[in-house]
């Protein structure tokens, strides 16, 4: 495969196409306006980079006022947020991007003094295995009713604002995965007991977000779902269980499935006796079935050769889209050797990167490779 396989442009459906097939990956910028508006500085982080890539999946924003997962992360759960969110859209597509805005709810796992009574929910009174971390309330039917339908109004938000698309994010620990993990799941009801119930709420949050697509009329709307293959904790999720939801999924109507992976070529994280890549995998049970986005520690377009290689469909760039916007049209210009893999700390402004989310970067040792 060679360099130009990386400007290529990519199929996502038959009537769907991106300019080419890198992608730049859902990251929190920390970055939001105070009352949960997009601010100016992430408007420009976000255009500087979606000049190159196929897509941008936005970082994630929250659902419901109890599902702030972040300090500085934008909100999308009513219409007071529109044109915030349409800003952002008309930025992204602006520069030829498809803009996807990656849509959560943090569960357990939300910042107590950022939500409304301080009170986490999740699907069950389990505290997450991280310090101080707060024992959450366990939803009752009506608020899991509530929170699907939550999902939905920020589906109907991210249409009218002008997104081509919206990830349901299920991975990273957050509230879909919080279902499905048997260590934060332990309920006997529809909602839990069983591998199977677990997985009804994550399903039942895809059928209302496909539904409410179909109800506005957004023909050619995207619909991607993201998911974590594995969990450290015991009893936690083991890549047997995600090899057999990705069956499930698979055969959704999604327009992709995203694995969200440190490293792309990882083994797994809780057999040492495992030893083959996660990612082969899964791709080997989605059998093209549907889209798929690979990511993980992919930096130069040697790396992602060797991804697109291995049969995802589409790769993701993380921290190497905030060292190097200018990624693929270095590689266009045939100046891929000039492409930059570790950070400078004097190139903020030059890298358009807000300052909370530079502050995060610079001060958590061994995130980003820094040079001096």
């Amino acid at each position: 495969m060679e360099l130009k396989n990386l400007i290529k442009s990519k199929n996502l459906n038959t009537k769907i196409t991106l300019r080419n097939p890198i992608v730049m990956a859902p990251m929190t910028t920390f970055s939001a306006n105070e009352d949960g508006t997009v601010s100016d500085a992430e408007l420009s982080y976000y255009k500087k980079r979606a000049k190159e890539v196929g897509m941008v999946i936005t970082a994630t924003t929250y659902v419901a006022p109890s599902g702030k997962g972040f300090q500085g992360e934008f909100a999308a759960y009513n219409k007071s947020f529109l044109p915030s969110l349409r800003k952002l859209a008309e930025t992204i597509k602006g520069e030829g991007a498809l803009a996807i805005l990656q849509i959560f709810h943090a569960g357990r796992m939300a910042l107590p003094d950022e939500i409304p009574g301080g009170q986490p929910i999740s699907a069950s009174a389990v505290a997450a295995e991280r310090p101080g971390a707060v024992v959450p309330k366990e939803m009752t039917e009506a608020e899991i009713q509530e929170l699907i339908k939550a999902f939905s109004e920020t589906t109907k938000l991210a249409i009218e604002a002008g997104f081509d698309g919206v990830e349901i994010h299920g991975a990273n620990t957050y509230l879909l995965q919080q279902f499905i993990s048997p260590h934060s799941n332990r309920r006997e009801d529809f909602w839990g007991g069983s591998r199977d119930k677990r997985r009804n709420f994550p399903l039942a949050v895809i059928a209302e977000v496909k539904k409410t697509v179909k109800e506005k009329g957004a023909e050619n709307f995207i619909v991607g779902y993201r998911f974590s293959p594995e969990e450290i904790e015991n009893p936690g999720i083991t890549l047997e269980d995600t090899l057999s939801f990705v069956d499930i999924l698979a055969d959704q109507g999604l327009s992709y499935l995203h694995a969200s992976l440190m490293n792309f070529w990882q083994s797994s994280i809780r057999d040492a006796k495992e030893t083959s890549p996660v990612i082969n995998k899964l791709i080997d049970q989605i059998h093209g079935r549907v889209p798929f986005i690979g990511v993980g520690a992919i930096n130069t377009p040697e790396d992602a050769l060797k991804a697109l290689e291995s049969g995802v469909d589409l790769v993701a760039l993380g921290r190497e889209i905030i060292i190097e916007p200018d990624w693929t049209s270095k590689i266009q210009l045939g100046k891929a050797s000039e492409i930059r893999t570790k950070l400078n700390k004097n190139d903020r402004e030059v890298l358009s990167v807000p300052v909370p989310l530079w502050n995060a970067i610079v001060n958590t040792p061994g995130w980003f490779p820094i040079e001096e």
